[in-house]
């Protein structure tokens, strides 16, 4: 069995939302606030990924830490940073995909 890229876009708004446990709303919010960038299929729906559902449930731990909008943007995009700098640093050491450490909140 081919194993399914969590990249890939399967999800419309309503089971993203369904599965991330928030309203559809606040999807379309953390879209505008530069949050979540969802794909979009030929005719414009939006589509998540599992990637983006995780990316959800990350965002909604955090606003229940009591951080705004704008204090998890930042979180996530430095999450994102380091997570690149540990790709680089492993490809430099020659550590395989499957060999990589999970990374602490994503």
């Amino acid at each position: 069995m081919v194993e399914r890229d969590s990249r890939t876009p399967l999800y419309g708004i309503a089971v993203a939302a369904q599965l991330a446990g928030v309203p559809e709303a606040t999807l379309r919010l953390f879209e505008a606030k530069g949050i979540l960038t969802p794909s979009r299929s030929d005719g414009g729906t939006r589509r998540y990924s599992d990637d983006d559902v995780e990316r959800l449930r990350r965002v909604t731990e955090l606003r229940d830490e009591g951080i705004n909008l704008v204090g998890v943007r930042r979180v996530l995009d430095l999450e994102d940073e380091n997570a690149g700098l540990r790709e680089e640093l492993d490809e430099e050491r020659g550590v395989a995909p499957a060999e990589r450490q999970p990374s602490a909140g994503g």
